[in-house]
């Protein structure tokens, strides 16, 4: 393990579940606002997530009131509090860049079956 390997396995977060785009994702995020802090909750569907390591990020897409956002999150930021998945989204891509001009049901993304050993 080189220098910067041991440096950044400091700062890895272990308590991110693991999800993939299409998913359903609450994230809270600490809101620093004057002296004051609070817990700001974004929930939507994670579009793409990109690199890996310390400099991990993931992007939420959400609609309200017909207006779309995104926001781009640093998986490791000492800013994040939690990430909870919602439901797990059954997809073919590992982008899902053509959900920006789709509107109405056509952003409904299938839930993926969870399989059950009973054995």
């Amino acid at each position: 393990m080189n220098l910067i390997e041991s440096v950044e396995s400091e700062h890895i977060k272990a308590d991110i579940p693991d999800f993939g785009p299409g998913d359903l994702v609450r994230v809270n995020t600490r809101i620093r606002e004057g002296s004051k802090e609070r817990i700001q909750a974004y929930e939507g569907t994670v579009i793409r997530r990109s690199n890996g390591g310390l400099g991990e990020t993931f992007t939420v897409r959400r609609v309200a009131y017909g207006e779309g956002s995104e926001r781009t999150f640093p998986a490791h930021s000492p800013n994040i509090e939690s990430v909870q998945v919602i439901r797990y989204g059954a997809i073919r891509r590992a982008k899902l860049y053509y959900l920006r001009d789709r509107t109405g049901k056509g952003i409904r993304i299938r839930e993926r079956r969870q399989t059950t050993d009973n054995a």
